[in-house]
């Protein structure tokens, strides 16, 4: 890849990182669905001009309906249970949950579009859904636990949201392959704005928020959300989606040294292990790394 390339593979997993920092800092005084909601909305208003000044308004207005459900499956469910789950649990550890969207990818793309997974992807399956169970369950202070002040319900919302991704990522490629990205992007944070409009009015703070976390928001809508959409289909183009994938396994570095620095969480010896184990099960899982042996014995067996 060209040096530009990989320039812009950095940046955008430091962006994507940063997001779990402005989420924690906006949300807690905006509230999740607040916070979700200005995100995206934001993020829609800075992008519709670039939209309606483009030739692709119309592939917009053809597809609208799928776009705008993939905007709330991919866009507004998630970003709001992330505004939930970064109240109670580090920025890192949902940044690390956040790796296995691939790996959620490969089994909705298995168990809905019908793409068998080969030998490794399978084996790549099974250690990433181990290296969640043992995060999650690790210690009676750092495992999951759903009694008041437990961290079982972020950890679950963080999961959530990476199944919905997953979802959003079959869904896209079943209905709106083709679509310029342009407009599947602006489409998709306009329609998760309509999505979570009435449940940001209904749970809007009484006390203003601070000029602090509206700069948070600010910045985590422009730079993490509607610039990063833009760096994104970029890599896409010049590096091939599976390349640009790789870029997952990058954002719990930055999210890690973000919450460390400006945060001041514990980075534990037991957090990298997992982490570690469920990225190399999601590379495993996602095609991105092969186990030759696998797939040579697997077409032994096939062989009458």
């Amino acid at each position: 890849m060209k040096k530009s390339i990989f320039i812009e593979f950095f940046a955008l997993a430091a962006i994507w990182g940063a997001s779990f920092l402005f989420t924690r800092v906006a949300s807690a005084e905006f509230g999740v669905f607040p916070t979700a909601a200005m995100r995206v909305g934001i993020a829609a208003a800075v992008m519709l001009p670039f939209l309606l000044r483009s030739a692709h308004w119309g592939a917009f207005k053809q597809h609208a309906k799928p776009i705008l459900f993939v905007g709330l499956l991919n866009s507004g469910i998630p970003f709001a249970l992330y505004a939930y789950a970064v109240l109670s649990i580090t920025t890192g550890l949902s940044a690390i949950l956040n790796a296995t969207v691939p790996l959620f990818g490969a089994v909705v793309a298995w168990l809905w579009l019908k793409d068998k997974p080969s030998a490794s992807r399978v084996l790549g399956l099974v250690v990433g859904f181990v290296g969640v169970a043992l995060l999650a369950g690790y210690g009676k202070e750092e495992g999951a636990s759903f009694k008041p002040g437990g961290t079982g319900w972020a950890i679950l919302a963080c999961l959530g949201a990476t199944l919905c991704y997953a979802l959003a990522a079959s869904f896209t490629k079943k209905y709106l392959m083709g679509v310029n990205p342009l407009a599947t992007a602006t489409g998709s944070q306009i329609g998760a704005s309509l999505g979570l409009a009435l449940p940001a009015l209904w749970f809007w703070p009484a006390q203003a928020p601070s000029l602090h976390a509206w700069g948070a928001l600010v910045v985590m809508a422009v730079l993490c959300t509607a610039v990063a959409y833009v760096l994104y289909f970029r890599l896409i183009e010049a590096a091939g989606p599976a390349r640009a994938l790789t870029v997952t396994f990058m954002i719990p570095v930055f999210a890690i040294i973000y919450g460390a620095l400006f945060l001041g969480e514990d980075i534990t010896l037991w957090m990298v292990v997992c982490g570690c184990v469920i990225v190399c099960g999601t590379a495993l899982s996602s095609g991105l790394l092969k186990i030759k042996t696998l797939e040579n014995l697997k077409k032994q067996v096939a062989t009458p």
